[in-house]
C-alpha cells in the first residue's frame, strides 16, 4: 500500500536541536506549557492555579540547560538520559539536551533497578537528569556499575540531601554555562543523519533494545503527520502519557509546533479525570482505557435508574446515527432530531463537559479500542482517531484522521509511508520515518530489517480495499494447539477485556487441545457492582459467583465472535491485575505474557486438569 499523497508542507525547522528557537521566533508570547505549580516558579501564574510559561520562555529556559550541560562537558553525540514522570522540566531537559548536540535516552521512572542499570550502561549516558532525589539515589546506588556516568543532574533545585547523601545539581542551576553562540552553532550543525534519541523498546521478554531515532526520522513523522492533525495558536494539549515513550514525544513536539499549549497533568494518575475538566482541552492523547473508564462510569450511572441502561443504548443508536449524517454532511431532522437534542440536554452534552467542553481531536493507539466505547464517543460528538506505529518506525505508520477514517481501522498509512502485508500476514513498513537499527545489536536489526529496507513490524493485520490497515495480533503471540490449529489471541482477549469488569484476559494454549484463559478483574467497577447490588466480594472477588457469572458473560460473547478453535473453554479469575511493579506489565502497559504463564503455571495446569 503506497503512504497517503503528500500535500505541500510549510517551512519547518531543521532538526529538533533548533526547534525551540524556531517555534519561540513565531509564537513567543504566546503560552507555551500549562501545568500545576507552585507560586515563584518564573512563570505567569493563572487565576485558576495553573501556572503557563510563554514561547519565549521555553527558549530561554532551553537555552540555559543546554549551555549547563555543554558546560558540564557534554560533547556532540553524548547520550544524556532522562529519568522522570512527565513534567515540564522534562520538556526542557528534552529540548535542551538536543540543543546540546546530545543524544537523549528516556529511562521510565517505573523501571527496576536492572533495566535501569542495562539502559544507562548500554547506551553510554554520561549525564543523567532524574526527577527527584529517590531517582537521584537510584542511580547513585548503581553507579559502581556504570562507570561512564559523569554527573547526575535533578529537573528541580538539589534542595536537602537525602537519605543516600545525593545532592546533585539542578538543571536550570548549572554552574558553568557555556556561551550562547556556541550553543547556537551547535544546534544549528546538527542534521537528519544525525541521531536524535535512543528509546530503549520496553520488550515483553528480555532487556530492551535500543532504537536508534535520527533527527530525519522524526522530522518524516512531523511532515507526514502535520496537515493530518489539525491545531495552532489557542489550542491546547493534555499530556499525561509518559515522556520515555515515542508516541508522547510526538505530541510534544506536534503541539508546540502549531503553536498550541501542551498542558501537563498535575502528576496523580487518579485526577486525570477531574483535571480534564479544568484543563478543557482541544486535543487529548490517550491510551484506550481513559475513554474506555469515561465510558464505563457513564453507564454505571445509567444502570443506576429504573430503565437506564435501555434509555443509554437508545441514546447511543440515536447519536451515531446523528454522528453518521454529521460524517456525510447532513444534518438530523424530525423526530430524530428531536430525540438528539433530548439526549444532547441529559447526557451527551454532560460528557463533552467532563472532557472540558472543547475537546476536537482524541487520539487513541497502543492496544485496540472497544467498539462500543468508539460509539459511545461519536454518539457525544467527540471526534476520536486510532494510529498505529512503533518505537522502530518513528512512532508512526499510519494513521486514522478527519480525512480519512474508518472505524476499526488504524487508518490509512501516513505520506512517506509504505505498508505491505507479507505472505504470512505481518505488516512491513518503509519509509525515511524507519528507524537504522537497534544500538550495538546487529543480529536483531537484520532480523527487522530487510535488504531491500522492509521493517517487519512482527504485527499481524491487513488492508482493505480502500487501502486502511487492520492490526489483528502479533506474529510471536500465535498459539498453535496440539490440533495444529494457528490461533491469534488479540481478538478474543480484547472482546473479552470489553466487559467493564474484567481488566486482562490472557489466552493459553500453545501446545494444547484448545485454549483457556487467565483473567484479571477492574477493582473500582467491582467496587460499583457491590455498591449497586449490595454484595459482598471478600478478598477473592473472583470467587463470588455473580462476578464470576459476569466473567462468564464477557468470554461467551467473545466466543461468539471468533471461530470455534479460538473459543475459550475455561478459565481462572486470578486475585491481583497485572502490573509493572509485579512484573507483569511493561511500562508501556503491555503484557508480559511469558512472565504471566510462568508464575500462573500451576493455575494453567489445573484448567486442564478439570476439563472444559
Amino acid at each position: 500500500m503506497q503512504p497517503q499523497t503528500e500535500q505541500p508542507q510549510p517551512e519547518q525547522p531543521k532538526s529538533l536541536a533548533v526547534f525551540v528557537e524556531w517555534v519561540a521566533e513565531r509564537f513567543a508570547e504566546h503560552p507555551a506549557l500549562r501545568f500545576k505549580a507552585p507560586k515563584g516558579v518564573g512563570a505567569a501564574e493563572a487565576a485558576d492555579g495553573w501556572a503557563e510559561v510563554s514561547y519565549a520562555e521555553l527558549r530561554e529556559t532551553v537555552r540555559a540547560v543546554g549551555r549547563g550541560l555543554i558546560g558540564l562537558g557534554v560533547r556532540p553525540d553524548d547520550r544524556v538520559a532522562i529519568l522522570g514522570e512527565t513534567r515540564p522540566e522534562w520538556t526542557y531537559a528534552h529540548f535542551g539536551a538536543f540543543a546540546a548536540g546530545a543524544v537523549v535516552v528516556p529511562v521510565y521512572p517505573t523501571a527496576g533497578d536492572e533495566e535501569v542499570a542495562w539502559v544507562l550502561g548500554d547506551s553510554g549516558a554520561s549525564v543523567v537528569i532524574c526527577e527527584n532525589t529517590a531517582q537521584a539515589a537510584k542511580v547513585e546506588r548503581l553507579r559502581a556499575k556504570l562507570p561512564g556516568i559523569r554527573h547526575i543532574v535533578l529537573m528541580t533545585e538539589a534542595g536537602a540531601k537525602d537519605p543516600g547523601d545525593v545532592s546533585p545539581l539542578a538543571l536550570r542551576e548549572l554552574p558553568d554555562q557555556a556561551p550562547l553562540p556556541e550553543l547556537l552553532a551547535r544546534a544549528e550543525a546538527r542534521t537528519d543523519d544525525d541521531l536524535a534519541t535512543l528509546v530503549y523498546t520496553s520488550g515483553t521478554t528480555g532487556l530492551p533494545k535500543g532504537c536508534l531515532i535520527t533527527h530525519g526520522n522524526f522530522g518524516s513523522v512531523r511532515d507526514g503527520t502535520l496537515n493530518l492533525i489539525p491545531g495552532g495558536p489557542g489550542d491546547r494539549t493534555y499530556l499525561y502519557l509518559p515522556l520515555a515513550h515515542v508516541m508522547a514525544q510526538l505530541i510534544e513536539f506536534k503541539a508546540l509546533l502549531q503553536g498550541g499549549t501542551l498542558a501537563y497533568f498535575g502528576g496523580r494518575i487518579e485526577d486525570i479525570v477531574g483535571e480534564l475538566a479544568e484543563v478543557a482541552p482541544t486535543h487529548l492523547p490517550s491510551v484506550p482505557r481513559l475513554f474506555e473508564k469515561v465510558h464505563s462510569v457513564v453507564l454505571g450511572l445509567a444502570e443506576a435508574e429504573a430503565g437506564g441502561r435501555e434509555r443509554f443504548a437508545e441514546a447511543i443508536r440515536v447519536g451515531v446515527r446523528v454522528a453518521e449524517l454529521r460524517e456525510r454532511g447532513e444534518q438530523p431532522t424530525g423526530e430524530l432530531r428531536e430525540a438528539f437534542e433530548a439526549a444532547d440536554e441529559k447526557l451527551f452534552g454532560l460528557v463533552r463537559a467532563a472532557f472540558g467542553g472543547r475537546l476536537r481531536w482524541a487520539l487513541t493507539g497502543a492496544a485496540p479500542i472497544a467498539p462500543s466505547t468508539l460509539d459511545f464517543l461519536r454518539a457525544c460528538g467527540i471526534a476520536i482517531f486510532e494510529g498505529y506505529g512503533m518505537t522502530e518506525s518513528g512512532g508512526v505508520i499510519a494513521l486514522n484522521h478527519p480525512g480519512a477514517l474508518r472505524y476499526g481501522s488504524v487508518g490509512r498509512p501516513m505520506p512517506g509511508c509504505e505498508v505491505q502485508i507479507a505472505e504470512d500476514g505481518e505488516v512491513l513498513a518503509r519509509g525515511v520515518n524507519v528507524f537504522p537499527g537497534y544500538h550495538g545489536n546487529p543480529e536483531a536489526t537484520a532480523a527487522a530489517l530487510d535488504a531491500d529496507g522492509w521493517l517487519h513490524t512482527g504485527d499481524l493485520g491487513s488492508l482493505d480495499e480502500d487501502g486502511f490497515l487492520f492490526i489483528t495480533g502479533r506474529k510471536k503471540d500465535l498459539i498453535i494447539t496440539s490440533g495444529g490449529k494457528n490461533l491469534a489471541p488479540s481478538p478474543v482477549e480484547f472482546a473479552i477485556q470489553r466487559s467493564r469488569y474484567v481488566s486482562r484476559a490472557v489466552m493459553v494454549g500453545d501446545h494444547r487441545p484448545y485454549p483457556v484463559a487467565l483473567i484479571t478483574l477492574d477493582p473500582e467497577e467491582l467496587a460499583g457492582l457491590a455498591a449497586r447490588e449490595g454484595i459482598e466480594l471478600g478478598e477473592r472477588p473472583g470467587g463470588n459467583a455473580r462476578v464470576r457469572e459476569l466473567v462468564q458473560e464477557a468470554v461467551d460473547a467473545a466466543n461468539a465472535e471468533v471461530s470455534r478453535p479460538a473459543r475459550i473453554r475455561a478459565f481462572e479469575i486470578l486475585d491481583d491485575d497485572f502490573s509493572v511493579a509485579n512484573g507483569l506489565l511493561t511500562p508501556s502497559m503491555k503484557v508480559r505474557r511469558q512472565a504471566v504463564l510462568a508464575r500462573f503455571a500451576d493455575r494453567v495446569e489445573a484448567l486442564y486438569a478439570t476439563g472444559p
